[in-house]
């Protein structure tokens, strides 16, 4: 991390008292929107947004209008787009007044100035490489760890809503934003097939969600790992593009970790691209609207969808039900092996 990127910790200091990384990154939100205008007014946005509110049966699916998140929503992540354009993560093309705390000798700790949570980070590789989850799980691991009960970590796969496809990165943001955070428990006790639990490990499926999706919790960070392998070598022979099943991830800890795999069949939904304007909603779903906070950048999006729409998204994105039956098999044939 360059000297011009990083904050000082004296700096840091006068806006907590703590010395986890979690009380850093907060402090490092309060600093950036006090000195840096980019940030200011993107955390200012947050109080115009609205939101609705969808209930289905005993869940529910929040819609977001947040103009802010036009530019990514809409973000052309094909090759020749991304080879044309200056990478944005890269730590010489940040903006003047952007800082970071560094984590892990490979990553800094961004502020995201234009957020969808209250608090809301982008956690970069500070060289430029692929955005691969390959190699850097673990780092996924510690990192929900580190920044503990205040923040869900989230990894979105370079054709699963990574707006920067060709930078490594995670990000954060306040954990019970998303309504999964809050509704997994009851999710585990009425939806959850128990696939695997044994060994201080437990591998869940839930399907009649809206959207499927692998959950693995453990307290021991070398299962999860593995287990993690495991789930990437069932996808490949579910579904592959790119190089790397596609997939978004949140994890948290508390005593242990749990981390929540999406398997992905599409990167957007039919209704993105239709031609009709009418029929068009600009949603293009990533970790955060796969956690149950739909993004809608235009106004006249957030108006028209429907629950219809929704349902119909999360069908169409998420792994199909014949393939999430074989990853459910696979899983139970290579872990209780």
């Amino acid at each position: 991390m360059t000297d011009a990127l990083r904050i000082d910790d004296a700096e840091l200091a006068h806006y907590h008292s703590g010395t986890g990384l979690a009380d850093r990154a907060h402090a490092l939100i309060l600093q950036q929107r006090s000195t840096w205008d980019l940030a200011r007014q993107g955390y200012a946005s947050l109080d115009s947004i609205e939101v609705r509110t969808c209930e289905f049966d005993g869940y529910v699916v929040k819609v977001q209008f947040n103009p802010g998140r036009l530019t990514s929503s809409s973000a052309k992540v094909d090759d020749e787009s991304i080879r044309s354009r200056r990478c944005f993560l890269c730590p010489r093309n940040l903006p003047p007044g952007q800082k970071g705390v560094a984590f892990d000798a490979s990553y800094v700790i961004l502020c995201n100035p234009f957020p969808i949570f209250p608090e809301h980070f982008t956690i970069s590789h500070t060289d430029h490489t692929p955005q691969r989850i390959r190699g850097a799980f673990p780092t996924l691991l510690d990192l929900s760890r580190d920044l503990g009960p205040r923040y869900t970590v989230f990894y979105n796969g370079a054709k699963c809503g990574a707006s920067a496809p060709d930078h490594m990165h995670f990000q954060a943001g306040s954990r019970g934003f998303m309504p999964i955070d809050r509704e997994y428990p009851s999710l585990k006790t009425s939806l959850a097939e128990t696939l695997v639990e044994r060994g201080g490990l437990s591998v869940y499926a839930v399907e009649n969600y809206l959207r499927r999706f692998i959950s693995m919790e453990s307290a021991d960070r070398d299962i999860l790992v593995r287990t993690f392998e495991s789930v990437m070598e069932a996808l490949g022979e579910s579904v592959s593009e790119g190089g790397e099943p596609m997939m978004n991830i949140l994890s948290l800890h508390d005593e242990k970790w749990r981390v929540v795999i999406f398997p992905r069949a599409k990167h957007r939904p039919s209704f993105y691209y239709e031609e009709e304007e009418e029929k068009r909603i600009l949603l293009s779903p990533a970790a955060v609207d796969l956690g149950g906070v739909c993004i809608t950048p235009l106004e006249e999006d957030f108006r028209k969808i429907t629950r219809g729409d929704i349902v119909a998204m999360y069908d169409e994105v998420c792994l199909y039900r014949q393939g999430f039956a074989r990853l459910k098999q696979d899983l139970r044939d290579t872990l209780l092996a």
